[in-house]
């Protein structure tokens, strides 16, 4: 099972990104190969539609109506593993931040982290490699543009 990363997600769904298409490769070859389990937590979703909607950041931004669609269509896949933080999460999350001596802007990154670890997921799918190797827990998967 691959956790999935918000730059994955953004990859995915909007083709103005380099990796468009090697992100839906990736989804198409996993379902064939019948590997095409995903590990997803909420806060990716939310992330995705505050990035996906952004006209700052893309020149076709997705409508809010169609960016919830699509992260609603995610959450609700077969093939995705939804995953819940727990208080272990939490106190993962801080011990995590304290040895890593982390601030304020890897919060997200770290809490993503630590609730990929808690439900035994070891792989992660992202374009932010170096937001995830800190805690070398994880095999790093990144799509190659």
């Amino acid at each position: 099972m691959r956790g999935i990363d918000t730059t994955f997600l953004l990859a995915h769904e909007l083709a103005e990104i380099p990796v468009h298409a090697q992100a839906r490769e990736l989804v198409r070859q996993s379902s064939r190969n019948g590997d095409a389990w995903f590990a997803l937590v909420p806060q990716v979703l939310m992330e995705f539609l505050h990035v996906v909607t952004d006209p700052r950041r893309f020149q076709k931004p997705l409508p809010m109506e169609e960016a919830v669609a699509r992260a609603e269509f995610w959450w609700g896949a077969k093939e995705v593993r939804q995953i819940l933080p727990g208080p272990e999460t939490i106190q993962l999350c801080f011990r995590w931040l304290r040895e890593h001596r982390l601030g304020r802007k890897r919060l997200l990154d770290t809490q993503l982290a630590a609730s990929l670890h808690q439900a035994g997921v070891h792989r992660i799918i992202t374009q932010n490699r170096k937001d995830f190797e800190i805690f070398g827990v994880f095999q790093i998967e990144e799509l190659d543009s």
